[in-house]
């Protein structure tokens, strides 16, 4: 049970990555982007062309996904998601899903349908025991990269002159653009950063979750979970949501495959009614 757990923790680790990067946007932006899932993807196929093309190896591929989802990100930002930013949520999520649907397509005409696969090293391969407690190598390196990355996200965001310049934009851009604060410029950054996100957790994610030109629509639920039930007002909330729904994916599906894929979505339903508001919301007067 406990290595069930752990296998739950780790699955947990990559959704608050993947997820996160939407909180970013959707958060501090107030920017409906439900494209996430294909710069996820964009950096999935990045690390799988990095390791079969050009012979890097596994752990130069992660940095790489990350830095060609943010440029990517950044360039569409400037291009073509800038215009959308005054428009309502029901426009950004018909133009968002728009680009889901053209992400699916090319991928699949330039990459091919198939699932792709990578060669982790020796030594992110296999399992070792610990009182009982099977460990998969991978796993534990997820948990520990993804881990770092959490903590350093929410001290960026809440203990950096970035971050305060940051949530004064986003509560009000007029006031911030007078007191000196490049708004456009701050947004551009998030962007890139949440989409470089989502390029670090496809590609650690290809091990743990497949890849293939579906990914962004077959995963989108998933981080829409994650943003929805943890909230958007900090990086705590969508953390615990993802390791709660991590967990409760990974054990569902291993103790009742029945009702498995069934369980996640109760969670979210009981979660919505009992905290609406997200996780670690405070209550509204």
């Amino acid at each position: 049970m406990l290595t069930i757990l752990f296998d739950g923790i780790a699955y947990g680790m990559v959704l608050f990555v993947l997820g996160c990067g939407l909180s970013v946007t959707m958060g501090l932006m107030n920017f409906v982007n439900l494209a996430h899932g294909a710069f996820a993807m964009l950096g999935g196929y990045v690390a799988v062309a990095a390791m079969q093309r050009l012979g890097l190896p596994f752990l130069a591929s992660l940095p790489l996904a990350f830095l060609v989802a943010a440029l990517v990100g950044i360039v569409l930002e400037r291009l073509i998601y800038r215009p959308m930013y005054a428009k309502s949520h029901l426009d950004q999520v018909m133009f968002s899903i728009g680009l889901v649907f053209m992400a699916v397509a090319g991928t699949d005409w330039l990459m091919g349908s198939g699932q792709q696969f990578i060669r982790l090293p020796a030594w992110l391969q296999g399992r070792f025991e610990i009182a009982g407690i099977g460990i998969g190598r991978y796993r534990l390196f997820v948990i520990a990269v993804c881990g770092l990355l959490a903590v350093s996200l929410q001290w960026g965001f809440t203990r950096t002159r970035f971050g305060s310049r940051l949530r004064a934009s986003v509560d009000d851009a007029r006031v911030a653009r007078g007191l000196g604060i490049p708004v456009t410029r701050l947004f551009a950054l998030t962007f890139a950063l949440g989409s470089g996100l989502a390029g670090l957790g496809g590609a650690l994610g290809i091990e743990l979750m497949g890849l293939d030109p579906t990914f962004p629509l077959k995963f989108m639920i998933y981080f829409l979970i994650v943003v929805t039930v943890g909230g958007t007002s900090s990086i705590t909330g969508p953390f615990f949501a993802a390791m709660l729904l991590g967990v409760a994916d990974v054990v569902g599906k291993y103790l009742v495959p029945q009702v498995g894929a069934f369980i996640i979505y109760a969670l979210m339903v009981v979660l919505l009614i009992t905290r609406p508001h997200g996780l670690f919301a405070r209550a509204r007067a």
